[in-house]
């Protein structure tokens, strides 16, 4: 089975061109199963599975307590593995073909407000270059909306700042231009200029934009460090995530008339209805208000 899980792992990357948070989630996903299969139902073979193992599987997996969210993506890891080895002939049939996805409720995105975003832009101190670095990081991701993986996924060479723009590569390889502000832009000049030359180790060729102090490119969690420390020097209270300032950039982007398409495209959804979601946090949030300040509510 786990020659058959790396052929399956080497499709997704080489053929499907998958983001690789995806094929991370996918392996994890497929391991646990066929531990599962192994060790639970004694099933050595993968064309020996049937539907029910798949739906003791699930069974097991609800009973420690997985989310409805967390089943649906095994779910969707189990069909494309069963699909990919009936397609290579490796087995005989999919056991996976009539499992039901759970319905899932769709919780709204934490968003900040205004006033909660301009108190965490202005945290970073610019008395240093860590300061200088970490207030660039903070407004390209309130400016652009781009995941937290693509903003440390930058190289200088992506950034434009006569032209106003940024590119990046996202999920499924696939490139997107977004327009920057000048506030931004302002920050990101700063940090060329004044942060990031301190950062640079001349021994490393280094191209990526945002460096930590080894001179290397700064990784997802050394990002997610900076952004609690910051925001508890900031005094804010609300659970900050890395994609918190992503759905407060979509969300303040509708609330102040956006095009739903243009926001889609910024954000790089697929598909609208992904996008769609910050459309109900709008309107939570206008309710809110109403609730708050209409007299006779």
């Amino acid at each position: 089975m786990e020659d058959q899980l790396k052929d399956f792992m080497h499709f997704l990357i080489v053929e499907k061109g998958l983001a690789k948070n995806t094929i991370i989630s996918y392996e994890r996903d497929l391991k646990s199963y066929i531990h599962y299969l192994n060790k639970v139902e004694n099933v050595l073979l993968l064309n020996d599975v049937q539907r029910v193992h798949i739906v003791h599987f699930l069974g097991f997996l609800k009973e420690q307590g997985k989310s409805s969210k967390t089943l649906a993506r095994h779910i969707a890891s189990l069909r494309a593995f069963h699909q990919f080895l009936l397609r290579d002939k490796v087995t005989d049939h999919d056991p996976s073909v009539h499992i039901e996805t759970p319905k899932m409720e769709r919780a709204l995105p934490k968003v900040l407000n205004l006033q909660e975003v301009e108190i965490l832009l202005d945290s970073p101190k610019l008395n240093n270059h860590f300061g200088i670095r970490d207030k660039a990081m903070l407004e390209i991701l309130y400016a652009t909306g781009i995941r937290v993986s693509e903003l440390i996924g930058l190289d200088v060479g992506d950034i434009h700042l006569t032209m106003g723009f940024v590119r990046c590569i996202g999920k499924g390889n696939k490139e997107r231009i977004i327009p920057v502000g000048k506030t931004a832009l302002n920050a990101l000049q700063q940090y060329l200029e004044q942060g990031r030359p301190f950062f640079v180790n001349k021994k490393l060729r280094e191209d990526a934009l945002f460096l930590n102090h080894h001179g290397h490119r700064l990784t997802r969690q050394g990002f997610w460090k900076i952004l609690k420390k910051l925001a508890k020097e900031a005094g804010i209270q609300k659970d900050l995530t890395p994609h918190t300032l992503r759905h407060s950039f979509a969300t303040h982007l509708l609330e102040n008339g956006a095009d739903l398409r243009a926001v889609q495209e910024m954000l790089g959804h697929a598909d609208i209805s992904t996008t769609q979601i910050y459309t109900h946090v709008s309107k939570t949030r206008l309710k809110d208000v109403y609730s708050k300040f209409h007299p006779r509510a």
